[in-house]
């Protein structure tokens, strides 16, 4: 018998569970296998930014004057920083109020599954839909709009810890927001309202130097602005550094913003975050 055999007879023998991380592990691979088995939800989670994508860039299709860019080419990385925040911060937001509305969260709670299991599930999941979300918009971006991949090593490090701390703090902030909505129905128009004012006063949809000084301002207090400045600095040449606010792409500053919404949205889930409704006492 091998070694890992026989520790696991002894595991099992001793009655002990498997870890925390091992149970997020499990955990994990359910909350992906339901989310695919939803055809609707899956279809409707990897087009929307698709879609709005086309749209934007069909309709706004000029050379954009003094960046040596197309107007197209900086709708796609505005994109790819939207639908991380929208695989994260909304999916969450949603999803994790309708399970406390259906008492999901309680019978978990009185589970022997340590609470931080459930959070690394719902975290496998959206570096998964995260990551195929990602690679979708930079698929089109690439082969519709002539979007360069970065032929520097440099940049595609840029791109990976953008990713990584722009996601966990949207994925923390989605955990947080999702103790706001009284139910799970009105879970959907609490968190997309947000979602959607930030696109627009984030330079999603709207071009940086269009938007008034005094919104980039209140976009900058948020993940969403940084991710986009980010992305456009990684896939966009170094002529489109005109149109952002300061001029550059303040990677440093970047970094700094996202690592303490990371810190900071961990701190509102731990104050904010409840396994029951507050109806339910």
């Amino acid at each position: 018998m091998s070694t890992t055999a026989v520790r696991a007879d002894r595991q099992t023998s001793s009655g002990r569970l498997p870890g925390a991380w091992g149970l997020g592990l499990q955990r994990g691979a359910l909350e992906i296998k339901q989310f695919f088995r939803q055809r609707d939800q899956v279809v409707f989670t990897f087009a929307f930014p698709v879609v709005f994508l086309f749209l934007f860039a069909s309709i706004f299709s000029d050379d954009v004057r003094g960046a040596g860019i197309t107007a197209s080419q900086l709708y796609v990385p505005a994109m790819m920083a939207a639908g991380i925040m929208s695989t994260s911060f909304q999916s969450l937001g949603i999803s994790i109020a309708i399970e406390r509305d259906e008492k999901v969260l309680r019978r978990l709670r009185g589970t022997p599954m340590p609470p931080a299991s459930y959070f690394l599930g719902k975290i496998w999941l959206v570096l998964v839909t995260g990551l195929l979300e990602t690679a979708i918009l930079l698929v089109v971006g690439t082969t519709l709009y002539d979007v360069k991949l970065p032929s520097d090593i440099g940049k595609w490090v840029d791109l990976g810890w953008i990713f990584v701390l722009g996601l966990t703090a949207c994925a923390l902030l989605g955990i947080a927001i999702s103790s706001v909505p009284k139910s799970g129905k009105s879970a959907t128009s609490v968190v997309v309202l947000p979602f959607l004012v930030l696109q627009f006063i984030s330079g999603v949809y709207i071009a940086i130097d269009t938007i008034p000084d005094w919104m980039l301002n209140i976009g900058a207090l948020f993940p969403l602005k940084w991710m986009c400045q980010g992305l456009r600095g990684v896939f966009l040449p170094e002529s489109a550094r005109v149109l952002e606010q300061t001029g550059g792409w303040e990677f440093g500053r970047i970094a700094l913003v996202l690592g303490a919404w990371c810190v900071g949205g961990l701190l509102l889930c731990l104050l904010t975050f409840r396994w029951k409704n507050r109806r339910d006492g």
